[in-house]
């Protein structure tokens, strides 16, 4: 590698992207350095994902525990102890960031844990004030939630503090529609808070099948939860009592002991300097890059939410492989393919889907066939709950192919997984008619469509 600079990469941000990144470059030779100037392992590992997967873990206990019932369980005095949940998942995080500190260390790459800034042309100045430079600069600063302008929203708090809290709310409003919104409402309504969700529009899950949204808005209401739809914030006021007033459009003010805004999240691009150097910003203050993550300055590149491609972290992690094998590794430049990307909703019940809705797939290819099941999981059914799953297959008429799977139900994620490899690959649906299902099980249903 070259001589000429101090590493050969410069990593800035220590997330998902940024460790895969810094990792694999070192793997193949590389010098690297990586700067993190809050924790290592950046949202998903320390304030997203797998914390918020914790808390729904310990959310659907207090519907198996009433469940458990129906199965001949006697559970007496139970209760639930919030700070014991969070700290035990805190701990947990704290425990993760150690090995993605030690994965870095293993692989010799250097840790900066301050802020960088660039400077100057392959310039990178650390907040102690010492200066290094690199022959490839990778930015994967992700990106934050999004907090509106109104009067009192001092009082509002995001995803990142949600995890902090000292005691659970007795009634907590959401602001937001979309999966970060429904997965705390879902969260919180199992721990015994009254939930609140406001929505500017009148959809929640936007991107996801239209079935779907319309069955977990149903289960979400008889579960307890209210929606309040075409509301914004005018104002929050908080009282002697410590309760926040608050006004929204359309509605009486009302009160609540907690506040939560999910309204999407903005790229975290200021104060790194890009402006110093020419990096293109797009509309929403995005680093605008191109399919092999390079911004429009030679050797500058950007991988991750901080590029607000697909916010996700498994697509960080890909886009960050990517980046390392392509410049670094021995083989030629690949780039990652953004299609067909499954994803999930973790909340009450949970969503998955992967490919075309059914409006989209017949807006794109006109003639196509949709199978649906509209189901009562077995557990359910023992247990008295009149829940029902919704599983949905999109397929082209032109060729039997299937462009879309969509799931809301138990363990649907977990489902979805394996399914997605069968759309990405472009199989058929008498593929799956040809498969032999497993009984009995939620997943056959897939391999029964009629």
């Amino acid at each position: 590698m070259s001589a000429e600079y101090d590493y050969d990469l410069f990593t800035i941000g220590a997330g998902s992207g940024g460790v895969r990144a810094s990792r694999v470059a070192a793997a193949h030779g590389a010098r690297v350095a990586v700067a993190e100037e809050y924790r290592v392992g950046g949202t998903c590992v320390i304030r997203g994902c797998v914390p918020k997967k914790m808390l729904v873990y310990g959310a659907h206990f207090a519907e198996d525990l009433e469940d458990a019932k129906s199965f001949g369980w006697t559970i007496e005095g139970k209760r639930f102890d919030w700070k014991t949940l969070r700290d035990h998942v805190q701990n947990d995080v704290t425990r993760l960031e150690g090995l993605y500190g030690q994965t870095l260390g293993n692989h010799k790459v250097t840790i900066y844990n301050e802020r960088a800034t660039i400077t100057g042309d392959h310039e990178i100045t650390l907040a102690s004030g010492k200066t290094v430079t690199a022959k490839y600069i990778l930015v994967a600063t992700g990106a934050r939630p999004h907090v509106p302008e109104f009067p009192g929203s001092e009082h509002v708090i995001t995803s990142n503090e949600a995890f902090h809290l000292d005691e659970l709310p007795r009634r907590i409003l959401i602001a937001g529609g979309g999966y970060i919104a429904n997965e705390f409402a879902g969260i919180f309504n199992e721990f015994g808070s009254k939930v609140t969700i406001a929505n500017r529009s009148d959809t929640i899950l936007r991107s996801y099948d239209a079935s779907l949204r319309d069955r977990l808005l149903q289960i979400s209401m008889v579960k307890g939860i209210s929606f309040l739809f075409h509301a914004e914030f005018e104002r929050i006021d908080r009282q002697a009592d410590g309760s926040l007033l608050v006004s929204l459009t359309g509605q009486e003010p009302c009160e609540y002991d907690a506040v939560m805004v999910a309204t999407g999240r903005v790229p975290n691009v200021e104060g790194l300097g890009l402006e110093t150097i020419g990096v293109e910003l797009g509309r929403k203050g995005e680093i605008v890059v191109d399919a092999f993550s390079k911004t429009n300055v030679d050797y500058v590149y950007a991988v991750g939410d901080v590029t607000d491609r697909v916010q996700l972290t498994p697509v960080a992690i890909r886009e960050g492989q990517a980046f390392a094998d392509s410049v670094f590794g021995p083989g030629e430049p690949y780039a990652v393919d953004h299609s067909c990307v499954p994803s999930a909703v973790f909340s009450h019940p949970p969503i998955a889907a992967v490919g075309l809705t059914e409006g989209e797939a017949r807006n794109q290819l006109g003639n196509i066939k949709v199978y649906q099941s509209d189901f009562r999981p077995m557990k359910n059914v023992v247990a008295g709950r009149n829940e029902r799953s919704l599983y949905k297959m999109i397929v082209d008429a032109a060729n039997d192919r299937i462009v879309g799977i969509h799931m809301i139900g138990p363990d649907s994620p977990e489902i979805m997984q394996a399914a997605a490899i069968a759309v990405k690959a472009g199989l058929t649906k008498a593929d799956f008619d040809a498969t032999v299902a497993i009984h009995p099980t939620m997943a056959e249903e897939l391999v029964l469509f009629k």
